[in-house]
């Protein structure tokens, strides 16, 4: 096999597995009552800070009336507040909200929690190995990036 023939089946097990987690995640996702996709948003603005709504919708990945809809919906359920942005009335800035901080942190205590439990059935060695594909991958987004 060559290298690249490595990398490719490397590359689908990869695939494999991430799809398998964020799947078990989504299932814990359901029981806090929001999309995956909110509480996306909600990671992007507790871990970012506050955003406009293009940026935010730029790091989401969709289009600015979809993210409109969907800070309307989070506004309403008291998880983020909407402002006037600083220096530019038009522009809207998106802020999480305690309430919103709080969810985000139980939800993303629970999928933390979910993967310590499965790592739980790892022998000391595997858990080391995981621990350093994890630097090597961090690098390589890292690196991906720049």
């Amino acid at each position: 096999m060559t290298v690249r023939q490595d990398n490719d089946a490397l590359s689908a097990g990869l695939h494999s597995v991430a799809l398998h987690l964020l799947r078990r995640a989504r299932q814990d996702d359901a029981s806090f009552g929001l999309s995956a996709a909110r509480l996306s948003a909600l990671s992007v603005l507790v871990f970012g800070g506050p955003q406009r709504l293009t940026r935010l919708a730029e790091l989401e990945q969709v289009r600015p009336p979809t993210m409109s809809r969907m800070v309307q919906a989070m506004q309403n359920d008291g998880l983020v507040a909407v402002r006037t942005a600083h220096g530019d009335a038009r522009a809207r800035e998106i802020r999480v909200t305690r309430k919103g901080r709080r969810l985000l942190e139980r939800a993303r205590d629970a999928r933390i929690g979910h993967l310590a439990t499965l790592l739980d059935g790892a022998t000391p060695n595997e858990t080391r190995k995981i621990a350093e594909a994890l630097v090597v991958l961090k690098a390589l987004l890292a690196e991906a990036k720049g």
